[in-house]
Formats: C-alpha cells, sequence, structure tokens
C-alpha cells in the first residue's frame, strides 16, 4: 500500500492493508455490520471486531445504527466518520470560480460560487480562490484549517517545466509568472492544479460511465472542445501538460489554422466546438435560432434536432455528426481505446441519437472500434473530479494506520 510504512508483510503492515481494505469496502457498501465485513475481508469474526474496535478509536468509523427487517437479533452497523476529513475543489472559468467542500465519503457540504465578470476590474486571481474556498468552507460550517487537500480545475494546463499556464489564453489573470507560489503562499493546506476536462474524466472513472476501463477517451465540447486521454488506469497529461488539447488539431474538412496559441483555436475546434453549432443551422436552412451564449443555444440547437424527423435540423445532426467523427477517427486511431465518452452540453444533448450517428461515421472513418457512450456526471463535472482527486489523495493520507 502507498505510503506504508514497515516491513512488507509484518503484522503493523497486515493490519494497515486489512483496515484500509474494509473502510475501501465502507466506502463502497456503505454502513455494514462487522459479520458482512468478514465475509467481504475474509477476516474472521475475532479478527473483524478488532479491526473495527481499532478503526473506532482511531475515529475512523462509527456505529450508524443496527439492521432492521431481517429475520434474528439486530446487528450494529458501522460507517466511515465523514468528518475524519475534508477535501476541496474549485472549478475556474473566466465566468465565475467554483468552490466545494466534500467530507471524506464524497458528500459535497458546502459550495460557494465567485462570479467573474468582464465589466469591471476582476479581484486578483488569489483573492477569488480564497474568497471561493472560504464561501464554500463556511457554507460546510468549516473553518480553512479543517481542509486536508485542494484541487483546482482551469481550462489548459500548467506546464510542468515553467509553472505557467498555457492552452488558455482566454483565462485572465491566471497567466502572471508567479501565479502558483502565490496561490502556496495564501492557502494553508496543499494545492495541485488540472485540467478542467482531464477532471471530467476523472468524475467519469470513478463515478460514471468509464467505471472499470483502464483505457478511454473522454471528448468534452462546451466552452471549447478538448479530450482527456487515460492510459493504463492513469491520465495521459504530455511533456507539457497539453495532451488532450484536441481543439488546435488540424482535420480535413476545415482551413489550416496557423498560430494556433494566438488565435486559442484550431481546425477541430473550428469544425466541430460548439460555437460552430449555430452557424451550421442557419447555413443547412434552420433560422429559428434561439439567442443567448452560443453553449446553451447550440445545446438547445442540438437537443431539438436530436427530436426531428427530417430536414435542416436532422441535417444539422448528421453534418456535426461528421465533424465530431473526423477528429475522433485520429485520436482512436493512434490511441485505440476501449471506450470513448462523450461529455459536455454540446454532445449530452444530442443524446443517443448523435452518439449512434458519430458511432456510425466512425467505424468508417478509423480501422478500430471503440464504444461510444454518454457520459454519466452530467452536474458539475469538473467540481465533481476536482473533489474526487483531492478526496483520493486525503482518503490515502487519513486510512494510513500503519503511522
Amino acid at each position: 500500500m502507498a505510503g506504508t510504512a514497515g516491513t512488507p508483510g509484518t503484522p503493523r503492515v497486515l493490519r494497515a492493508m486489512n483496515d484500509r481494505a474494509a473502510l475501501d469496502l465502507l466506502l463502497e457498501h456503505g454502513p455494514l455490520s462487522r459479520t458482512r465485513i468478514g465475509k467481504l475481508t475474509g477476516l474472521s469474526k475475532p479478527t473483524a471486531s478488532q479491526l473495527l474496535a481499532r478503526l473506532e478509536a482511531a475515529g475512523l468509523v462509527l456505529a450508524t445504527g443496527t439492521t432492521e427487517g431481517r429475520p434474528g437479533p439486530s446487528a450494529q452497523l458501522y460507517g466511515v466518520n465523514p468528518a475524519a476529513g475534508y477535501a476541496a475543489g474549485l472549478d475556474v472559468t473566466p465566468e465565475r470560480v467554483l468552490a466545494a467542500v466534500a467530507d471524506l465519503t464524497g458528500r459535497t457540504v458546502g459550495r460557494f460560487e465567485i462570479p467573474t465578470p468582464k465589466r469591471r476590474p476582476a479581484r486578483p486571481v488569489v483573492q477569488q480562490v480564497a474568497d471561493a474556498l472560504d464561501g464554500a468552507v463556511k457554507a460546510a460550517g468549516l473553518t480553512r484549517d479543517d481542509v486536508r487537500r485542494l484541487v483546482i480545475g482551469t481550462p489548459g494546463a500548467f506546464d510542468p517545466n515553467t509553472g505557467r499556464l498555457r492552452y488558455a489564453a482566454h483565462l485572465p489573470g491566471w497567466h502572471t509568472p508567479h501565479i502558483l507560489d502565490e496561490l502556496a503562499a495564501a492557502l494553508p493546506m496543499p494545492v495541485e492544479y488540472e485540467n478542467d476536462v482531464n477532471l471530467v474524466a476523472v468524475a467519469e472513472q470513478r463515478l460514471g460511465a468509464a467505471r472499470g476501463h483502464e483505457d478511454f477517451v473522454l471528448l468534452w465540447n462546451e466552452a471549447g472542445l478538448g479530450a482527456a486521454l487515460v492510459l493504463g488506469g492513469r491520465l495521459h497529461r504530455g511533456w507539457t501538460g497539453g495532451a488532450g488539447e484536441v481543439g488546435f488539431l488540424p482535420v480535413p474538412g476545415a482551413p489550416l489554422v496557423r498560430q494556433v496559441t494566438r488565435t486559442n483555436s484550431g481546425g477541430y475546434q473550428e469544425l466541430a466546438g460548439a460555437q460552430v453549432i449555430p452557424r451550421l443551422a442557419r447555413e443547412l436552412g434552420d433560422h429559428d435560432i434561439p439567442e443567448g451564449p452560443y453553449t446553451e443555444v447550440a445545446a438547445a440547437l442540438l437537443a431539438r434536432a436530436a427530436d426531428s424527423g427530417d430536414g435542416p435540423r436532422l441535417r444539422l445532426l448528421t453534418t456535426y455528426a461528421t465533424g465530431l467523427a473526423t477528429g475522433l477517427a485520429s485520436l482512436v486511431s493512434v490511441l485505440d481505446p476501449e471506450l470513448v465518452v462523450l461529455s459536455g452540453s454540446a454532445l449530452s444533448s444530442g443524446g443517443e441519437r448523435l452518439l449512434a450517428l458519430v458511432q456510425a461515421e466512425l467505424a468508417e472513418l478509423a480501422a478500430s472500434r471503440p464504444r461510444l457512450v454518454l457520459g454519466d456526471v452530467t452536474e458539475q463535472p469538473v467540481l465533481r473530479g476536482a473533489l474526487e482527486s483531492a478526496l483520493a489523495t486525503t482518503r490515502d493520507e487519513v486510512f494510513d494506520t500503519s503511522r
């Protein structure tokens, strides 16, 4: 077990391994009886009893009630102590900073949002982050010191070689040379940074459509078009953190975009990004275009197209499916993933009908045949992934009983 002190095979290490196995079972199944824990872990009743007594004394489990509705005497149930540790996540976009705090079971206990309007000078990034975190912590009835770890999700990625944010020119305030040092100095807990689409993949892998899959691609289309690459169960981030920035991918059917870092766009973005859907709908003869932010308009148009029988709206869906499959064909031809997850409002709104069209197009454009599915984590998936990532490390620390 990672982080376990001592010599492998010693009683202390074996006890810690059994403790962690039991805690993971309680997270997965919820409250369990001593007998059930013994059966699931293979431990004898006396050993399971000692384990639970040890974990209860350490403040890691609580007695939560008794079994009901079964023949025989009631049995005491035990569950993970939710207050044994807390973790936080932030989802940062150009429009707002959204923060949340979760207890050790994964339940969100506090949430807070700070808008960052463009019409007036925004607060410094460090202040935005601190205020959003403090708001979520206060909503949870906690203090900053109660939070053991924070994961921040942003567009683009921080280059591990330079510490500078790349691939996100549209995110104001985050490109100053020492932003990571300033955040580390302002916050009392360890802070990690991750690309927003990668965090959606974390959420899907742990809670959603990619559970049990070691190799998959997640294609995200909302404010921007991006992908997350999970190979051998691990996120592939690349040398500069830019693996998955597929919006910059040159593709057939779109003009060749040069100086992509200046334009913050590329061929695949111009072919299949959410911003092209309203224009594409007009070109195909649908002039009933709703007003609003392009991400919301795109989602509404694709949802409407998925329900249509024929005509311009159906042509929008089929044309858009071809554009999506064109870029996906390059990805799956190189990576050969087991699964492709389509996520983000511009893809989920097209539903199973869009999914089937993309699958059929991809079968003609690529030699490999991954299975396509829609993402299951649809409510704040970036934030959920940030919390899951922060909780994974927090649990490793809190659940280590070998120390």
